[in-house]
């Protein structure tokens, strides 16, 4: 990983640790710790691979027309790749996954990735539709909210379409992205480039099939209706009570923003907008903010250690993180 995007993942969380804790009393951010029933969080924390095990299922159906692979051998590659994510900044995990699936299944790194940037446009999409399905039950105060949401759908919206149409026109997105590269002043990278590009495209095959589509999104609304699960169980374990769909909003707004490069395991931009969206309805500090760290907690804890079973029982290495990111490297 390049140093600047190592301090800019830092900088990026340190300023939203900074907005989570001011101004917060964190005594009583303990106290409510404290009183927490920790039966609820186990069935939260087994929740954790129902879905892995619906997103193996996904990316397995994105990947097909390019190369079936079955679901026990993607399993652990997806697993490793949400371990990478929660010990690595900057989406390391995405890359590992690609890099696993080329030396295990010979799958070109381009085609996996491209796959691997729909799943991300799917999640995006299926967080908003939730969000809008929850709008109606729990209003979001203040146009700025409201707008910000619509933007983001505008962006995911656009995403797809774009992705679509490089789906359906193979061809002809082929012969603008040769044009493009052919126009770069460094001529080694030109063919390099124009193989990942070719790559890329064969990897975009399953969105042209309106079924497939279809298919992708319903498994992307059952990942986040479970994730949101997993909120409502670890809300249990507290003494207070917000209504699911305000759940379903600080579910969209806390992956929104973990979106932004931060430091490993999303500190901070996972925490400061789930404390945000409690008290903007009504919670204490308190307990927003012991909620939210538990939450955050129950979510990573299951990921590291099930993927540190895995990197033993696959035989990873820490250094396959770096070949990871240098394979990803078009020169490379």
């Amino acid at each position: 990983m390049k140093q600047w995007q190592l301090w800019l993942s830092l900088l990026i969380s340190a300023l939203f640790l900074w907005l989570a804790l001011a101004g917060l009393d964190l005594a009583s951010v303990w106290r409510s710790m404290r009183a927490v029933q920790v039966g609820w969080l186990v069935p939260a924390m087994l929740a954790y691979f129902v879905t892995v095990a619906v997103r193996t299922w996904r990316w397995a159906y994105l990947l097909r027309p390019v190369r079936p692979i079955r679901l026990p051998r993607l399993f652990p590659v997806m697993v490793l790749g949400y371990l990478a994510n929660n010990l690595y900044p900057f989406r390391v995990g995405e890359l590992l996954r690609a890099y696993l699936v080329r030396r295990r299944e010979a799958l070109p790194i381009s085609a996996s990735l491209a796959t691997i940037v729909v799943e991300r446009i799917f999640d995006g999409l299926a967080i908003l539709t939730l969000m809008f399905v929850a709008l109606p039950f729990a209003p979001l105060p203040g146009v700025g909210l409201q707008r910000g949401l619509l933007l983001a759908s505008a962006g995911f919206g656009g995403a797809l379409l774009a992705f679509l149409l490089l789906a359906a026109r193979p061809q002809l997105a082929q012969a603008v992205a040769g044009r493009v590269i052919s126009w770069l002043p460094v001529v080694r990278l030109r063919a390099p480039l124009l193989g990942m590009s070719q790559r890329f495209l064969g990897g975009l095959a399953a969105l042209r099939s309106g079924r497939a589509v279809a298919a992708t999104f319903l498994a992307s609304l059952v990942i986040w209706l479970v994730e949101v699960g997993k909120f409502w169980l670890v809300m249990q374990a507290f003494p207070f009570a917000v209504s699911f769909f305000v759940l379903l909003l600080m579910n969209g707004v806390v992956n929104m923003a973990t979106i932004l490069p931060s430091a490993p395991g999303y500190v901070g931009t996972f925490d400061a907008p789930g404390i945000a969206v409690l008290v903007l309805y009504g919670v204490a500090e308190g307990p927003a903010g012991a909620f939210t760290l538990v939450l955050h907690f129950v979510l990573w804890l299951p990921s590291v250690l099930v993927g540190l079973l895995f990197m033993v029982r696959e035989g990873i290495h820490w250094s396959d993180f770096g070949r990871a990111a240098r394979m990803s490297d078009p020169a490379g």
